[in-house]
């Protein structure tokens, strides 16, 4: 597994990556679904490449599943969903300044 990208070197989610993410908002912990909602899997692309971004982060291995990828929403997802990438990495490049991370 890749590392995540660092805050200043962050796109935009495509759209099918945004719709994908934007389901972990109201989600428990940020739980990303693993089918879409007309019950079709999510393409293992879509989540590897927010993987990768750092918009999404493994959550926990399924036993009975063990290919698929149990994810949830990061703060950098939540936030590039919510403010927009540039305002997303000028606050946590601020947070970092002042020793804090969100």
């Amino acid at each position: 597994m890749a590392a995540p990208r660092r805050p200043g070197s962050r796109r935009s989610p495509t759209a099918q990556q945004r719709a994908w993410l934007s389901r972990g908002l109201d989600q428990p912990g940020g739980k990303l679904p693993l089918f879409d909602e007309h019950g079709q899997r999510v393409k293992k692309q879509t989540i590897e490449s927010c993987l990768k971004a750092g918009w999404a982060e493994r959550w926990f291995d399924n036993p009975l599943k063990p290919d698929w990828l149990v994810c949830r929403l990061t703060g950098s997802g939540r936030d590039v969903l919510l403010c927009g990438p540039s305002q997303a990495a000028g606050a946590t490049a601020v947070d970092e300044r002042q020793g804090e991370l969100i």
